[in-house]
């Protein structure tokens, strides 16, 4: 690992770890008057915009050049070789519920190559991290996506389409046929630490539509150091402009990618 490289991690574990203590020190004590409404099921709270204030100000403190891209207050715009990709708090929706499924994600990105991707999971104390040709790992092991050749074993993830709700006829369509080969699938509400479980091989697979790219650039490359294959759903490598993402290991990956080209091929 190259000594940059080496201080983006740890700058971007030490500032997601930072915000996770705050966020498990307060989770489950939320009052009305600390959550807002950005959209119809889009939720925003106290705790989003703490949690990433703390990040923005511990990535300044190393990187005061770098530009920081977060999901609350949005993207500078000045010209720097290295760009942050910050979610404070991936699964609001479960964390304003009282619902213990949430993350941290953050990424560091040279133009369009994601050399550092972390994402932390407060409740359990997970720390997943990856560095560009270094591998992928959790709290210091390394992880690698399932062995799983065959749909009929394999559990799946995905997220409704909340944001798009005029694509629900055709995901709907693309979930029932994965729902009736898979296992089973599991829905949890946070994008990032979906891809961290499809990269440690708790999940085998999974699929979104509409997602930002602070929702999605950490995890996808714990899943492609672990091993596994990201596309969008024409099997490009898009996903950060259209926020459309299959991953999974490899030979799962081609069977999701089989049924998002068949059935979510126009959604771009």
């Amino acid at each position: 690992m190259s000594p940059e490289d080496a201080a983006f991690l740890e700058t971007a574990r030490e500032a997601a770890r930072l915000a996770g203590e705050v966020l498990s020190r307060e989770f489950g004590r939320l009052r009305m008057s600390q959550i807002g409404i950005k959209g119809r099921g889009d939720y925003v709270t106290e705790l989003d915009c703490r949690s990433e204030e703390i990040i923005i100000e511990h990535i300044k403190k190393s990187f005061p050049g770098h530009i920081i891209h977060a999901e609350e207050s949005g993207e500078e715009h000045r010209d720097s070789a290295y760009r942050w990709l910050v979610d404070p708090l991936d699964g609001t929706a479960n964390y304003v519920q009282g619902i213990p499924m949430y993350g941290v994600s953050i990424a560091v990105l040279s133009g369009v190559e994601i050399r550092v991707g972390v994402v932390y999971d407060p409740e359990r104390d997970e720390m997943f991290w990856a560095v560009s040709g270094e591998g992928a790992f959790l709290n210091g092991d390394r992880i690698q996506v399932s062995e799983k050749n065959e749909m009929a074993y394999s559990m799946l993830a995905s997220g409704f389409p909340w944001r798009s709700k005029n694509h629900i006829d055709p995901y709907v369509d693309c979930f029932k046929h994965l729902f009736i080969q898979a296992a089973g699938i599991r829905r949890m509400g946070a994008a990032a630490v979906d891809l961290a479980y499809t990269a440690c091989g708790r999940f085998d697979g999974f699929w979104e539509m509409k997602l930002g790219p602070w929702d999605i650039a950490a995890g996808v490359l714990l899943v492609e150091e672990a091993g596994g294959a990201v596309t969008d759903f024409q099997g490009t490598n898009q996903y950060m402009k259209t926020g459309n993402v299959v991953a999974g290991n490899p030979v799962i990956h081609r069977m999701i990618l089989n049924e998002t080209q068949e059935h979510l091929s126009r959604i771009h």
